[in-house]
This record gives structure tokens, C-alpha cells and sequence, in this order.
């Protein structure tokens, strides 16, 4: 049996995978326009992985203008199974400097205008949503954290900014007293889509700068998030060598329903959903209609 593939999305300066093996650049189409990069499938510490740049070669995309959709579907139909995704963000808490790592748990959605889902007409689907991010692909990170000695947290809220401009004093204490851990420009749809698309999902959030809200610090700049994203990268690799090993022999379904996540999530009929015409969304409704076909004992 073939071990399953993990995709790895790499942010703000992670736009290669150093150490990747067997490397094989793959152009993915999807019928949801081109994903931010080709996939670059191979080996990394014993394990199949599929990374992806979220912002292309030469970080030419901008946040608003990644396209998740592509880039999430690009990797689902290369095999992907589960995917650990890698963000540069800042920091809203004194106790989280840059350097330490954030394993995400929950999300504020605060984008606009960027497509949300993969049903659009023919097809309503509801997924669940209260718990964003695969607990096992957490748990795991965190072991990972632990065995290589890399700053973290364990959970964390992540705000999610439309951008690309990053936020003024005023919206950075805002979300400082909502509560929120790390704001970033990219985690959503991102993580909205893993789940409709039935995928495990994790957001490693690698805090660079403090945003605004600390006085004694300078506000962030693209400079500074490049720079400390440079420095991050023996930590983000120590990471994957802890932890990619393990997600490889992960058994059969997860047990937090992220591949089951359309079980009772369709509104529309059967009928309706084995009869819908686009090819876009085919193969991410193919198990649930297996599932609905089944005998009912």
C-alpha cells in the first residue's frame, strides 16, 4: 500500500523545499484556473510530499490574489491526503516573539472577496467548520516542536486580513483584544477549502515581527518578514524531519472526520448532486456519492 502523500505549502519566504529528493516539478490542471506554482512532488525525510509555493516562483502573487482554490485542488488530485501549511504572520501577544512557532486552532475571518468554496451552482454544501484544523496533524506538530527543541505554542487564534497592507495601530489592538494570537493574509479560504475538499489540514504560523501594536518594537515591514522567514528555515525543516515520518503511517481514516467532512454537510438530493455537470468538482464529490450508494443495513 502506498503511503500517503502530504503537501506542504510553503508562505512568505519558503518558496523552495530544501533536501527534497527525487524532486519532479508537475504543472496540475485544475479547472478552477492556475494554481500559484507548479507542485513539486519527491522524498523528504523518507516521506511522499507534494510542496507547493503559495506565492509563486518569485513571489509574484499577492495575498488576495492566491488562488486556494487551484492551489488546494492541485494538490488534492496529486494525492495529497493531508496538508501542513506554512504562514509568515505577526505576532499580537508580547509572549510569542519572532521565532517561535504557532500551531493554529482557530481562525477569525476577516478577507473579502475571494471565492470561499468549491460547490457554487448545483451543488450546497455546509461543511463543519467549528474545529478548523486537524487535532491529530497538531498533536503530531507539536511532538515535533517538543523533540527538536523549536519555541512554540500549542494553539493559537490566527486573524486572517484581507491585505496587502499590513494593519494600522488601531486594527492591530483591536484583534489584540479580541483574543487573537497571529494575524496573517493567507490562511483563509485556504483551510475552508482542505475541509471541502476532504483533506487534513494544519496552519504552522511562524511569527516574523510584532505587527503594530508594540511601541517599543518597529512596525513590520516586508523586509523584516523576508529576513526572520530566512532565519526560520532550519527550524521549519527540523519540524518536518520530526514530524513528516509519523504522517506517513497514519491508519485509515482520521478520527476527526476531516475526509468524511461532506458526511451531512449537502443539502442538495442525491439526484441532484449525481446529476451536476461540473467537471470542476467531479472527483471531490466522488466518495461521498460511493458513500450514498452504499447498502443501508
Amino acid at each position: 500500500m502506498q503511503s500517503p502523500r502530504i503537501g506542504i505549502i510553503g508562505g512568505s519566504g519558503l518558496g523552495s523545499l530544501p533536501g527534497l529528493r527525487d524532486a519532479t516539478s508537475v504543472a496540475v490542471e485544475s479547472g478552477f484556473g492556475r494554481p500559484s506554482s507548479p507542485v513539486v512532488l519527491g522524498q523528504l525525510f523518507g516521506a511522499d510530499v507534494a510542496f507547493l509555493s503559495r506565492h509563486g516562483n518569485d513571489h509574484r502573487v499577492a495575498p488576495a490574489h492566491v488562488n486556494a482554490r487551484a492551489n488546494i485542488d492541485a494538490l488534492k488530485r496529486v494525492g495529497c491526503t493531508q496538508i501542513l501549511s506554512l504562514s509568515a504572520v505577526g505576532s499580537l501577544r508580547k509572549e510569542i516573539p519572532p521565532g517561535h512557532f504557532v500551531l493554529i486552532d482557530q481562525f477569525i475571518d476577516r478577507t473579502h472577496g475571494r471565492p470561499q468554496t468549491f460547490f457554487e451552482d448545483g451543488v450546497v454544501a455546509h461543511v463543519g467548520f467549528a474545529d478548523p484544523v486537524c487535532a491529530r496533524l497538531r498533536a503530531a506538530a507539536a511532538k515535533a516542536c517538543v523533540d527538536q527543541c523549536i519555541p512554540h505554542v500549542p494553539s493559537g487564534t490566527y486573524v486572517v486580513m484581507n491585505g496587502p497592507q499590513f494593519s494600522t495601530r488601531a486594527e492591530s489592538k483591536l484583534h489584540r483584544s479580541w483574543g487573537a494570537h497571529v494575524i496573517g493574509m493567507t490562511a483563509m479560504p485556504e483551510a475552508k477549502l482542505a475541509r471541502e475538499a476532504e483533506m487534513c489540514f494544519l496552519t504552522i504560523a511562524m511569527p516574523t515581527d510584532y505587527d503594530c501594536w508594540h511601541d517599543e518594537d518597529d512596525a513590520v515591514t516586508a523586509a523584516v518578514v523576508v529576513d526572520v522567514m530566512r532565519e526560520n528555515r532550519g527550524r521549519v525543516l527540523a519540524l518536518l524531519e520530526a514530524v513528516l515520518p509519523g504522517l506517513t503511517r497514519a491508519p485509515g481514516p482520521c478520527r476527526y472526520g476531516c475526509n468524511h467532512a461532506l458526511d451531512g454537510a449537502i443539502m442538495t438530493s442525491f439526484k441532484a448532486v449525481a446529476e451536476h455537470g461540473d467537471a470542476r468538482t467531479r472527483h471531490l464529490l466522488s466518495r461521498w456519492l460511493r458513500s450514498q450508494q452504499a447498502p443501508r443495513v
